[in-house]
């Protein structure tokens, strides 16, 4: 499997942060300079880190271990789904329900009751009025959009792989509180210190989130010994190319940092 290049998250725009007045103090030794108001991710730092989740995950599911995709936010859904289906483990891209995995006990009896609303032929539909089914229906609709991606979670996983740690922090809480391990894309406006493989990169970034979120579905594959598919799955991997060139260090990105900030304006707009 290919490793991923500095290049590669460069044109993605995997560096940019978020207006300087948002960032976390935390998030300090992530940040390579401040340009045009924004922080520019160290993106030396990205790989680093995201060679040791990879190398954690790796770990993990060569034990069998399970994953738990989160990714609620709209630039994210479609990816985390795609992604979690892809690898075949679970995931969040609605909204996250309160005790997901502190009260996961109560989780797997409405799961429980999702399954006998969708069983064909089942009994809980006989002797019922119009009324009543139209309501049965209603109720197996909402369960399923809440559970479709985890309806066949039988226990807790063994890591929980995040697309915004900020936004996905009920996740982070209960994930922590359990003792599980968390996985995250972190930008400049969050602590990654809460987080026990942080992967800091622009969260906001559609490419961004498919090329992290790519890396790691493809290493949970290669480490179940599953063979992978050879059509590309991402728009982002047919613009990857391998470059013959010398690594890209942060001397150069400080001279050619204006050239994707002003092709990115509108991304960097939107954070402000």
């Amino acid at each position: 499997m290919a490793k991923l290049k500095f290049e590669d998250l460069l044109v993605t725009g995997a560096h940019f942060g978020h207006v300087t007045h948002k960032w976390h103090p935390n998030y300090k030794p992530f940040i390579l300079m401040e340009k045009n108001g924004i922080h520019i991710i160290n993106l030396d730092e990205t790989l680093r880190y995201l060679d040791k989740a990879l190398e954690f995950i790796r770990t993990k599911r060569k034990k069998n271990g399970e994953f738990l995709f989160v990714g609620t936010k709209k630039q994210a859904q479609d990816i985390v789904q795609q992604e979690a289906d892809r690898c075949s483990m679970f995931y969040v891209v609605e909204r996250w329900l309160g005790g997901t995995l502190t009260n996961f006990s109560t989780i797997k009896k409405s799961i429980k009751r999702l399954n006998l609303l969708e069983k064909e032929g089942s009994q809980i539909y006989e002797n019922q009025t119009k009324k009543e089914i139209q309501m049965l229906n209603r109720e197996r609709i909402k369960l399923s959009d809440q559970h479709r991606g985890i309806k066949d979670m039988r226990r807790l996983p063994d890591a929980v792989i995040i697309v915004d740690a900020k936004l996905e922090n009920t996740a982070v809480k209960e994930a922590s509180r359990l003792g599980i391990p968390i996985i995250a894309m972190v930008d400049s406006n969050t602590d990654p210190t809460k987080i026990d493989y942080p992967i800091p990169a622009n969260d906001d970034s559609i490419r961004t989130i498919q090329l992290i979120m790519t890396k790691i579905s493809d290493t949970i594959l290669e480490s179940s010994g599953a063979e992978k598919k050879s059509v590309e799955t991402s728009e982002v991997k047919k613009d990857q190319t391998v470059s013959v060139e010398p690594k890209i260090d942060n001397v150069e990105i400080k001279d050619s940092i204006d050239a994707p900030l002003k092709k990115d304006a509108e991304k960097v707009e939107e954070k402000k």
